[in-house]
């Protein structure tokens, strides 16, 4: 629960203070889990949403068991991770044009720059703003990107 108060002047002559309180109610997280059993074994949620704003943790290149896939090849990678991130954004009713912060963290920057332009697939609209990072290692060797976004929901 969150609380303001406020201290105005009732009138001049009177010279009293009014005191008006405005109570705002916080909205409940909405936890989203896309593989329980691996985002429970790694201690993570997947997204969550708090009123209008869902933040997605960083999606790797990974099947249902946590085992990583397209070994070695970025851009299917890079594929995967959309595809994931796809999912999360369906669940709650949104889209990548609701994306506001992509942030890319990859093992190899040269092969992310080649590939980089499959992002227009997924971006038709406008790119939202991010930062691209160059990481000495993700958290499996095999993970060669992992891509996270702050999502705006629009009532």
């Amino acid at each position: 629960m969150f609380s303001v108060q406020s201290c105005e002047p009732k009138g001049k002559e009177e010279g009293q203070e009014v005191i008006k309180e405005v109570v705002i109610q916080a909205d409940e997280p909405e936890y989203f889990l896309l593989r329980p059993a691996v985002e429970q074994a790694y201690g993570y949620s997947h997204a969550i949403k708090i009123g209008n704003s869902i933040k997605v943790s960083g999606a790797v290149s990974m099947d249902d068991e946590g085992n990583p896939t397209a070994i070695g090849d970025l851009a299917q990678q890079m594929k995967n991770c959309y595809a994931d991130l796809d999912k999360i954004l369906k669940h709650f009713g949104c889209s990548f044009d609701d994306v506001v912060v992509e942030n890319i963290f990859t093992t190899h920057m040269p092969l992310l720059l080649e590939n980089a332009a499959y992002r227009a697939e997924i971006y038709k609209n406008n790119f939202p703003t991010g930062t691209w990072v160059g990481v000495k290692e993700l958290a499996l060797p095999e993970f060669m990107i992992e891509i996270e976004l702050e999502v705006h929901k629009s009532d």
